[in-house]
């Protein structure tokens, strides 16, 4: 399929084209172009996908949906009957399919965690070993914990049984890291509850033992917030993932916690909806951890956060105490919300077991365009441009400088750079979702166009077909994946005011100089900055040069040093330079209300002085 420039083929300068602009529009300086390859793993999925062709005009890049599915109102229906759920964690590519899972060959988390298996669990249950982390000193393990014995297990596996019930060293040393590698526990058990009461009972036990508890996803966090610091019982709910029921007139999926987000994106749209959420680890991230760290993703500029999303939830409290808020209603004002708590809550206050969802409706159209900018003004300027021109169907708009199209480029199999002529310094997607695909396609064109002319766009292309649009979001979805192939990183998640965002990375490629790289990369339109220092191997004198700065920036420019990952075992001493004391105590106040031993995701999220000196280091 030709893939149309927003300049001549030869990329001419813009003040020659302005005239033939204006006389033909963008439609008179298509010029045809080699599709981008795809990685020789994926053909197969991709033929089995592909609509048989219809004449020569290009495809839209969003397909007929292919049939209805019923859902039973009994026990509900398994993921693993549905689709592919894959529990071991993957990079994604974005999908634009109906009913094709991914199969993705990209993986340096299942590498990670493949290495991580060969090395036998550290039985030591004192300090704890930093693989990677803040200035912070390491932290002790708190001695009012109880430590597991052969009674607990025994226990345990006349309620799971001993499917339910890992000690498999190597088992147990891969859901011991993150998929990073940075952060590495000593848990000798892995619970695999398949029910809400299963959790519960585990739960209170676990209560009455004093035995502390991670809860665990899909383990895709990237603060540490899903693996032990210790030796706490890892409970995984990968094991509950049915879908309960979907109101197909409001949109409003009930699910348990364990199903994976791919699954759910998949069952949603064969149905005429999409899902609120979209990440790069949709693949392997579950819907109960993604509430759990109130996930933010590609979506947000459109749908917004799962707050506003959740409908209600289903948790388990660290006594056992089975919490039902699981309503479908939009509006249910009666006392307080408490589903809020949950939502971000990092798994500290109690397992979400349940969840119900509203899913937008699905869009017939889709655009995509992969644009550069020779400044980051522009890139601002644009985004104002964007939310302006395009209006209701803007639904992501994402920016990346050159060091993260260099990095994908290097380190992405089955990628081409759609702007391979000259090296700009930032470059911006941008997605449009609508229901009219001749008046989308034009309005985005129209925008672009002007866009070129006043200065604010140097060069771009629009996807043409759906392998043109999944190169473009492999891309911006593939730096996090690429960055760990160099060696160490350090990531950084930030909220900070749009017309500031870029200037810490400027500073901060100042203060590393030649012993780090540093890229700036993210949700442009959510304020949101990914910034990651990249180097050879974790080094204190470079971190040294990271930290405190970079939360000392961040909060001098009134922005969170968490805009969507959480704070985990990275940040939660962190949290001052973001809440004030007397939020920082309340906090506390409401985990020492809920969570009165402190068992659920211990060291995490709260700094250890806020808590009660027995849980102090």
């Amino acid at each position: 399929m030709a893939l149309p420039s927003l300049l001549s083929h030869s990329r001419t300068r813009s003040s020659v084209l302005r005239e033939p602009l204006r006389q033909g529009g963008l439609r008179a300086l298509l010029a045809p172009w080699d599709p981008p390859s795809v990685h020789p793993h994926d053909r197969a999925a991709e033929r089995a996908c592909t609509p048989p062709s219809t004449g020569s005009s290009p495809p839209p890049l969003d397909w007929t949906r292919l049939g209805s599915r019923t859902i039973s109102s009994g026990a509900g229906m398994s993921l693993t009957q549905y689709g592919l759920t894959n529990h071991t964690l993957t990079s994604q590519r974005r999908s634009y399919w109906t009913l094709c899972p991914q199969h993705s060959s990209f993986g340096p988390p299942a590498e990670i965690a493949t290495k991580e298996a060969q090395h036998s669990v550290d039985d030591s249950f004192g300090v704890q070993q930093r693989t990677f982390g803040s200035a912070a000193e390491p932290i002790q393990r708190n001695p009012d914990y109880s430590v597991l014995n052969s009674d607990d297990v025994s226990y345990f596996k006349s309620i799971l049984g001993d499917n339910g019930v890992v000690q498999d060293k190597d088992r147990v040393a891969v859901a011991n890291v993150d998929w990073m590698g940075k952060y590495k526990g000593a848990s000798q058990l892995l619970l695999l509850p398949k029910s809400t009461n299963e959790v519960s009972k585990v739960l209170a036990y676990c209560d009455s033992r004093r035995l502390a508890v991670v809860p665990q996803g899909g383990n895709t966090g990237l603060v540490g917030g899903s693996v032990p610091v210790h030796d706490e019982v890892i409970v995984n709910l990968g094991g509950m993932d049915k879908i309960i029921s979907f109101d197909n007139v409001n949109g409003i999926l009930t699910c348990e916690a364990g199903c994976v987000l791919e699954n759910l994106s998949t069952f949603v749209e064969n149905e005429g909806f999409i899902m609120p959420l979209d990440l790069g680890a949709k693949g392997s991230c579950q819907i109960g951890g993604n509430i759990s760290t109130n996930a933010g993703g590609l979506r947000f500029i459109r749908y917004g956060s799962l707050h506003g999303n959740v409908l209600g939830l289903e948790v388990v409290l660290a006594n056992g105490t089975v919490l039902d808020m699981l309503t479908t209603l939009r509006k249910d004002n009666t006392g307080y919300d408490l589903k809020h708590l949950f939502v971000g809550s990092e798994g500290s206050l109690g397992i979400v077991t349940k969840v119900s969802i509203l899913t937008p409706a699905k869009l017939p159209s889709t655009n995509v365009a992969f644009l550069s900018c020779n400044d980051y003004m522009s890139c601002q300027k644009l985004l104002l441009a964007a939310r302006r021109s395009l209006g209701e169907i803007l639904s992501a708009f994402e920016f990346m400088d050159r060091q993260c199209i260099d990095l994908a480029m290097t380190h992405l199999e089955g990628v081409h750079n759609p702007l391979p002529v000259s090296p700009y310094k930032f470059y911006v997607l941008i997605e449009t979702t609508g229901s009219d695909e001749s008046y989308d396609k034009a309005k985005l064109e129209a925008f672009l166009l002007r866009s070129m002319e006043d200065g604010l766009v140097a060069d771009g292309v629009i996807a043409q077909d759906i392998s043109q649009a999944s190169n473009f979001w492999r891309i911006r979805e593939g730096i996090s994946e690429a960055s760990v192939k160099v060696g160490a990183v350090y990531k950084y998640d930030l909220s900070i005011p749009v017309e500031k965002l870029y200037d810490i990375v400027e500073e901060m490629r100042s203060r590393v100089g030649d012993t780090a790289e540093v890229l700036g990369y993210g949700h442009l339109g959510d304020g949101n900055l990914h910034l990651n220092i990249l180097s050879s191997k974790y080094s204190d004198n470079i971190l040294a040069q990271i930290e405190p700065f970079v939360y000392e920036w961040t909060a001098g420019h009134r922005g969170s040093i968490s805009a969507e990952h959480g704070l985990g075992l990275m940040k939660a001493e962190k949290i001052h330079y973001s809440k004030s004391p007397e939020a920082v105590q309340l906090m506390a106040s409401i985990k020492k209300l809920m969570d009165p031993n402190s068992i659920l995701n211990p060291y995490k999220v709260l700094p250890q002085s806020a808590l009660s000196p027995e849980q102090g280091s």
